[in-house]
């Protein structure tokens, strides 16, 4: 399943600025999806270069292998036919990419000359199970890498299949998702509720400001903060609301 669906660029522009636990939060207040679905993090997969701003992109996928030779040509930069498939998909683009081989990670796909070929098709990061390489170079070509680890050598890296679902740390990825990745993780937005994610992010952000405020202030004390929780919302706060539980 592929999806076609594109945002409006000015309201792209307002998800792209968000970091992903407040568009997380948002997700979930919205009911866009479980609280236990939809992203990957954690020893799955590494935020390579944290402060790096978030990136936002639309998924062109794909599958590699590195333990085997490919059956044409002795590299990946060499399947124009790869590169072709992630130039049709809408930009700016994230690739993604499942390391397929028995043993993930063995070698890297992604190094400096993928990367610049990546910016050069207005894509704005790489996300992958397997590993990545050349980090000062892709660094500072300001390419993010979320990866599971890195490699000294690319081995045979190859993209062996594309334009297909593919798998990173439990997530599943469809082609066109819309991906969100910084120092976090990686998380697909459900474009059904995309619209309505800004709006929600502004509401999220002001009960976190009055929260943060009331904790700062002269005038706090337990009491005071159980009334103040027992009236936030349920989805997307991060503290008890239960003033029990305090």
């Amino acid at each position: 399943m592929t999806t076609s669906a594109v945002l409006p660029h000015a309201l792209f522009e307002q998800i792209r600025k968000l970091d992903t636990c407040l568009v997380s939060n948002a997700i979930e207040r919205l009911k866009g999806r479980l609280h236990n679905e939809g992203s990957v993090s954690g020893s799955a997969l590494h935020c390579l270069f944290p402060r790096l701003p978030p990136v936002l992109g639309y998924a062109a996928t794909g599958r590699m292998r590195s333990t085997t030779q490919p059956v044409r040509g002795r590299a990946y930069h060499e399947n124009l036919n790869w590169w072709r498939y992630v130039a049709s998909m809408p930009a700016p683009r994230i690739i993604v990419v499942e390391d397929a081989d028995e043993r993930p990670g063995a070698g890297a796909l992604v190094g400096a000359l993928h990367a610049e070929i990546g910016l050069a098709l207005d894509c704005a990061g790489y996300v992958t199970n397997g590993s990545v390489r050349d980090l000062p170079d892709v660094r500072a070509l300001g390419f993010q890498l979320f990866a599971g680890g890195v490699s000294v050598t690319h081995m045979y890296a190859h993209i062996c299949e594309y334009g297909h679902p593919v798998e990173i740390g439990g997530l599943t990825i469809f082609p066109g998702d819309l991906v969100q990745g910084d120092c976090h993780g990686v998380h697909v937005i459900p474009m059904t509720i995309a619209a309505e994610i800004p709006a929600m992010a502004d509401e999220i952000l002001e009960e976190e400001r009055r929260l943060k405020e009331f904790c700062r202030s002269s005038d706090f004390s337990l009491d005071g903060l159980a009334e103040m929780l027992q009236h936030l919302p349920g989805d997307g706060i991060e503290m008890p609301l239960d003033g029990d539980d305090l």
